[in-house]
């Protein structure tokens, strides 16, 4: 059977891109090659992820926010945090995140200085379980008839007349798309040729569950020291930075090597009597030049890879897969060309770029020496301001992102604010549809014939909002970013090339 996509990879970002494909009408195969979602690097304390605004905001807009909430770490209805689960969430004092270690403390916070992010029932944070995650995920899937096959890894790719032919360690596949959302060590992008640039590592990321002779050896929270980095989440939960220059990355451990692992590391005589889970990981920070390649793409890690710190990863994955998904259903319905996935590198690759900067700036506070440690009490020093609260909270929580292309209007390329109309629905609400809306604010602009025209592809909403934005009209992209704007009292100037350049509408 051919599929319209074959997705390679089912965590979150290969899972919720399936959801925006099949709620589009495609038909959509994820291959996956772990035999089972359940891993327990995937439950807490490993599996412990945090979401940011973005990601929020793309999961209230298809409905899911919710279900989501759900599954949240952190609910006053649930307790504390469960033992192991990182020190900082179990702090006093409301924390808002940390660079490098370095925390910011929530109250100090200014919100009032992102102006495009209204007030909102959707949060700008939240920590959640990655395998409650993907399950909230794939439940949506298969209800939207995704198919997705477990234990079945790709293992070559090759294009043809109809598509891409996929070669497994199943039955062989055909899709007439193929996207790579298969990690960073992605057999897509090898085998599809990819430029994967960027630096090397710097050191090995040790993650580790074990029982230790006396836990008081140790000092909970993050210690730096002369050889790189202990984080200590008792009872015995271990995250460790080992400056060896990636050396040590996917090298087994076993009891005696952890052993001497974290005694060297810490600089502490301490015992591990027994170890249960290890895995490692490395700061490495590199990119696809090109995040499409005929009709194969990549999203997520597959596209791009960095170090955990700060929990970037996950959130710049599913804003690519917020991204393209339109756009590919699109091209794959006939209604848009294929040059339409070009603005899908042109608006993510620059993001990627940033956060792997923003990985390597973290890097350079942890690395061993007088150096790093002065830099880094200055940091903490600027954290503890209101300005450097809200600098690193904006970054980290996504709260003010660049525009990501140019228009005449300044809501142009961000996000839609999440406003409520005069029917009571929220903005975010009339998005579950996963289509392009566009909506007038002031009976005062006449687009009545552009409007009839636009409804037969792309559902219309004609209503007043509450509140001053001044907009008499906005055409909002079904991944929520605005691609048109005029205020109150405005014409409809540029309406048509939008139209045309985001749906292929033409007056």
């Amino acid at each position: 059977m051919q599929y319209d996509v074959v997705i390679a990879g089912a965590g979150p970002v290969g899972l919720f891109l399936s959801c925006e494909l099949a709620q589009a009408g495609c038909s959509v195969l994820v291959l996956e090659q772990a035999g089972s979602p359940d891993s327990p690097l995937k439950r807490l304390p490993f599996g412990l992820r945090g979401l940011n605004a973005p990601t929020l905001e793309a999961l209230d807009r298809r409905g899911l926010l919710d279900a989501v909430v759900a599954t949240q770490v952190l609910r006053p209805d649930k307790g504390p945090p469960p033992p192991g689960t990182a020190h900082w969430l179990a702090q006093s004092r409301p924390l808002g995140g940390h660079f490098a270690g370095i925390p910011f403390a929530l109250e100090d916070v200014d919100s009032g200085r992102w102006p495009r992010r209204l007030p909102t029932p959707v949060p700008d944070q939240m920590a959640v379980a990655l395998q409650s995650l993907e399950a909230v995920l794939a439940e949506r899937a298969i209800a939207l008839g995704v198919r997705i096959v477990r234990g079945c890894a790709v293992l070559a790719v090759s294009p043809d007349e109809a598509g891409m032919a996929i070669e497994t360690s199943g039955a062989p596949v055909h899709g007439r798309w193929l996207v790579g959302c298969d990690g960073a060590r992605s057999t897509v992008r090898k085998q599809s040729g990819f430029v994967f640039a960027g630096s090397p590592p710097e050191f090995t990321g040790h993650t580790l569950q074990v029982e230790l002779a006396d836990p008081t050896v140790l000092t909970p929270g993050r210690q730096f020291t002369e050889h790189g980095m202990c984080n200590f989440n008792p009872p015995g939960t271990l995250a460790l930075a080992d400056f060896d220059g990636g050396a040590g990355h996917r090298t087994p451990l076993d009891l005696r090597t952890a052993q001497a692992l974290l005694r060297r590391v810490s600089g502490r005589e301490a015992t591990i009597t027994a170890l249960h889970l290890a895995t490692t990981w490395t700061d490495a920070a590199r990119q696809a030049t090109a995040y499409r390649s005929g009709r194969v793409l990549l999203a997520g890690d597959a596209a791009h890879m960095h170090s955990p710190l700060g929990g970037q990863g996950l959130n710049l994955g599913i804003g690519d897969a917020m991204n393209l998904g339109w756009k590919l259903a699109a091209v794959v319905r006939g209604q848009a060309a294929d040059s339409l996935l070009d603005s899908y590198q042109a608006e993510r690759h620059p993001i990627g770029a940033r956060v792997l900067d923003w990985s390597r700036a973290q890097v350079a506070l942890m690395r061993p020496g007088p150096g790093s440690r002065a830099l880094a009490a200055v940091v903490a020093d600027l954290a503890a301001t209101r300005d450097g609260a809200t600098y690193l909270a904006e970054r980290l929580w996504g709260v003010a992102q660049p525009a990501l292309f140019d228009g005449d209007h300044p809501w142009v390329g961000r996000s839609v604010p999440d406003v409520r109309l005069a029917d009571g629905r929220r903005m975010g609400e009339l998005l579950r549809a996963g289509k392009g809306l566009l909506l007038g604010l002031d009976s005062g602009v006449s687009l009545g014939p552009i409007i009839d025209h636009v409804s037969r592809s792309f559902p219309c909403v004609m209503s007043a909002a509450r509140g001053a934005l001044g907009l008499g009209a906005v055409l909002v992209r079904p991944d929520g970013i605005v691609a048109w704007a005029c205020d109150a009292g405005g014409d409809a100037s540029g309406l048509e090339s939008s139209l045309e350049r985001w749906f292929g509408v033409r007056r």
